[in-house]
């Protein structure tokens, strides 16, 4: 028997099949474009979408063979995009993305209606315009045909569900991000929903992570190429997930993110309001039983690639002349002492602690002796110092982190490692498993099936540390003095970069 995750991201899916020893049989990946059809406004094509998952679930199911025959499968999700669809499931509109900002006026209907307090008590999340019930607010204030015509408001969760032919069941952890679930009665909000007047019965069905859903058609099993009989269970959100598939549910642990966002996730074994107060949501975990909480920035990689793209084409040629990766060329020329010039990388706004939607990056500190390198340097250090302010503040309320994690395309790079490390004086570990939040949908597809009875036991068998980064100290320490002042940085020009 074996076990299908899928992943389906910001800007790819990805599909990996695992065998119950957790060895990887195949695994597929597709890209799609992000569109923005006009300043702020950031949407993706969820029909496009499912095709390429669809895509993938065939590829892989091609390379792992019939040989050991999937008998469940589930999905790691992008949080609070969504999206229209008529009772066929068919999406009658774009979906809108998390960092899309034609919002701010609905967060601002709920803070006048029931006040930031209320929603964090509610939903454990912060109020903040990225919430999926602000973007189906917009709808109805801006699109009300539109809305009226819906059928149902999905995340990619429940509609990968729904085009696979199953229910749209929605999993609590993609509940509380929409920020209108009430993750203590365990119902849709009427609170929050009144505020917005939006109706309950356009919004799918919840159940807990790892709920068996039902069986997938027969028509369904042979378009994708996947044996008869395959069960459907319900995932989750994608750091929660990828914290499962990385084993980083134990206390001490959390899971280290470094892609298009870079996001620190630790597990906590009940509901706490100080994250709130410092700015973190506080929300069910796909474990049942456990909470998760978040310390994300939006400019992680995707500042790297904005630098790859306008300032490294020599390395793009390289790269392809010899065959090797081009970040590993582009970072070549670094040394590991702190940088002289300082980065702040709100590009596309901030994450946690700040959430500010309406701030930009910059850079401090440029001299005319100031180099590439140094620009290149700042990148890589300014996108830490953000995630050393989350660490901070998490560990002031309470989060325990002696060992960090680290998934996705950043965690390739030792040297990116090692001056991550430098920075967040925690070491950082490299798992044997590739694909963290893959097998985390995996493991939550085997618990539905009754393969897995415990999932933090068979996390921690699973996802085993191959090798890990330590912090060097004395680079540590002064690392410490420049963090100390890039806090100072965003609020001396906050009222400026509004203003820009």
């Amino acid at each position: 028997m074996s076990l299908l995750g899928l992943d389906i991201g910001t800007t790819g899916c990805k599909a990996a099949i695992f065998s119950e020893a957790g060895t990887i049989l195949g695994r597929a990946y597709r890209e799609y474009p992000l569109i923005q059809p006009q300043p702020g406004w950031i949407e993706l094509d969820p029909a496009l979408v499912w095709s390429r998952v669809e895509d993938s679930i065939r590829e892989v199911a091609a390379l792992a063979g019939s040989g050991d025959p999937v008998v469940a499968l589930a999905a790691s999700v992008q949080g609070e995009a969504v999206c229209p669809v008529d009772d066929a499931g068919t999406p009658l509109a774009n979906s809108i993305v998390t960092f899309d900002n034609r919002t701010l006026q609905q967060a601002e209907q709920l803070r006048s209606s029931l006040g930031s307090s209320r929603i964090y008590d509610i939903s454990g999340q912060p109020l903040h315009p990225m919430g999926t019930v602000n973007k189906i607010a917009w709808w109805k204030q801006n699109r009300p045909q539109l809305y009226q015509q819906a059928h149902k408001f999905l995340c990619f969760g429940d509609f990968a569900l729904s085009q696979l032919g199953v229910p749209p069941v929605m999993d609590m952890s993609m509940a509380a991000r929409t920020m209108a679930y009430d993750i203590q009665q365990k119902r849709w909000s009427p609170d929050v929903l009144g505020a917005l007047d939006l109706d309950e019965g356009k919004l799918p069905a919840v159940s807990p992570s790892g709920t068996a859903v039902g069986t997938l058609p027969d028509e369904t099993c042979e378009r994708l190429g996947l044996p008869p009989g395959v069960l459907a269970v319900v995932g989750g959100h994608d750091q929660p997930c990828g914290a499962l598939g990385a084993g980083a549910v134990a206390p001490g642990r959390a899971m280290y993110a470094i892609g298009t966002v870079e996001c620190v996730t630790p597990s906590l074994g009940a509901f706490t309001r100080e994250l709130g107060e410092r700015g973190f949501p506080c929300y069910p975990h796909v474990v049942s039983g456990q909470y998760v909480t978040l310390g994300f920035n939006f400019g992680g990689g995707s500042i790297l690639r904005w630098y790859r793209d306008n300032f490294a084409q020599a390395e793009m040629a390289e790269a392809q002349a010899t065959g090797r990766d081009v970040y590993d060329v582009i970072l070549d020329p670094l040394d590991a002492d702190p940088g002289r010039l300082m980065m702040l990388p709100h590009f596309a706004g901030t994450g946690t602690p700040w959430l500010d939607p309406s701030s930009k990056g910059a850079f401090v500190g440029l001299t005319l002796a100031t180099t590439r390198e140094d620009v290149l340097k700042a990148i890589l250090e300014g996108t830490t110092y953000e995630i050393a302010l989350n660490v901070q503040e998490m560990q002031a309320a309470g989060v325990s982190l002696g060992e960090l994690r680290a998934i996705g395309g950043g965690a390739k790079s030792t040297k990116w490692l090692q001056i991550k490390a430098n920075i967040l004086g925690i070491p950082l570990a490299r798992l044997s498993i590739s694909e963290a939040a893959c097998l985390g949908a995996a493991l939550l597809a085997g618990y539905g099936a009754g393969i897995f009875p415990n999932l933090v036991a068979i996390a921690d068998e699973l996802a085993k540390p191959v090798s890990r980064v330590e912090p060097d100290r004395s680079r540590h320490q002064a690392y410490m003095e420049r963090v100390a002042l890039y806090r100072q940085i965003y609020p001396a020009l906050k009222e400026i970069l509004h203003a820009i």
